[in-house]
């Protein structure tokens, strides 16, 4: 999102979902219809925000922070959903290719044994065939695993970045409210 020095939104920003660190109230956040950057929350007849109420400020407050919060979860929605396409395509692939691979690999355990018993029995030619492909999958099993666990989880960064921009405009506004 942007800053007071970049006021140009993010490319994820929806369209007039302006935060508080923009100086522009967010659409449809309740606030007076005549509220701008340097006059935020004022009423339409140009009541500064000075002159009102305790009541009307903490009512204010709460539903410029529920719309904050409420366009945080749509861009953190939207950020996962963002995320998550790619790895749809892939699972779907990788789900075909398990099918094929099993194919496969039926049909090369059949030619194996079949090799494996013009030397030797054919139930000692299964089990070592059985006993090469179980080695086989517990190594990969290990290795999937490590890469499993070194893997970045897939976390909404820009989300998390703009509600530490917010919490540290809402600190800076609450402690030049009480000047």
């Amino acid at each position: 999102m942007g800053t007071p020095n970049n006021p140009t939104p993010s490319p994820t920003q929806p369209v007039g979902t302006a935060g508080p660190h923009d100086g522009v109230i967010p659409a449809g956040s309740g606030a007076s219809a005549g509220a701008t950057a340097g006059n935020p929350g004022g009423a339409a007849g140009g009541q500064d925000p000075r002159d009102a109420s305790m009541g009307e400020l903490f009512k204010r407050l709460s539903q410029d922070t529920s719309q904050l919060v409420k366009l945080e979860l749509q861009l953190a929605k939207a950020e996962m959903t963002e995320k998550a396409a790619p790895m749809k395509a892939g699972a779907g692939m990788l789900g075909g290719a398990a099918l094929v691979g099993l194919l496969a690999a039926g049909a090369l355990t059949a030619f194996l044994i079949a090799l494996l018993d013009t030397f030797m029995a054919t139930w000692l030619a299964a089990l070592v065939v059985t006993i090469v492909y179980a080695a086989i999958a517990g190594f990969l099993a290990l290795k999937g695993r490590d890469r499993i666990q070194q893997a970045t989880p897939p976390v909404p960064e820009q989300t998390i970045e703009t509600v530490k921009e917010d919490v540290e405009w809402a600190k800076t506004r609450g402690t030049s409210a009480t000047r």
